[in-house]
């Protein structure tokens, strides 16, 4: 499925942040992630649980698809392989030391959301982020 313009983001483990490519295999998605594809915007998050930063590039995806379902499992997480080229590093940080004072779910805000979506269930994931998160995102940049 080819669709370009929607934003998404990566929380993920990254061997090298300097890489030009980043290609992720199986990665478990929530809010909206299922849907990324070729052409969309992606910032990529190298994931604290193995000592990152949070919020390291920018990029666009190069190839995306589903992974098929385990047999006989009833319910699972959808889960994708996806490889992003770079675009540009983060100038600035962002991660969760950052985030983690934004907890009022409701406010609206861009951080918060990005703090909902990744922290507040710490396990690694790609997310479809709003509009505004991805303006929000693009200035670190």
């Amino acid at each position: 499925m080819k669709r370009s313009g929607g934003a998404f983001a990566i929380k993920a483990e990254v061997g090298d942040p300097r890489t030009k490519v980043f290609a992720f295999t199986a990665q478990k998605t929530m809010y909206g992630g299922k849907h990324i594809a070729e052409g969309d915007t992606v910032f990529v998050f190298v994931s604290e649980n193995e000592g990152g930063p949070g919020l390291i590039a920018r990029g666009v995806v190069v190839l995306a698809g589903p992974v098929a379902k385990k047999r006989g499992v009833a319910r699972q997480t959808p889960r994708v392989n996806v490889s992003i080229r770079r675009t540009a590093l983060a100038k600035r940080p962002l991660g969760r030391r950052e985030l983690k004072h934004l907890t009022e779910w409701t406010d609206g805000q861009p951080g918060t959301e990005l703090n909902f979506k990744f922290y507040r269930q710490a396990t690694n994931k790609i997310v479809g982020i709003s509009d505004e998160a991805a303006a929000f995102l693009s200035t670190f940049f």
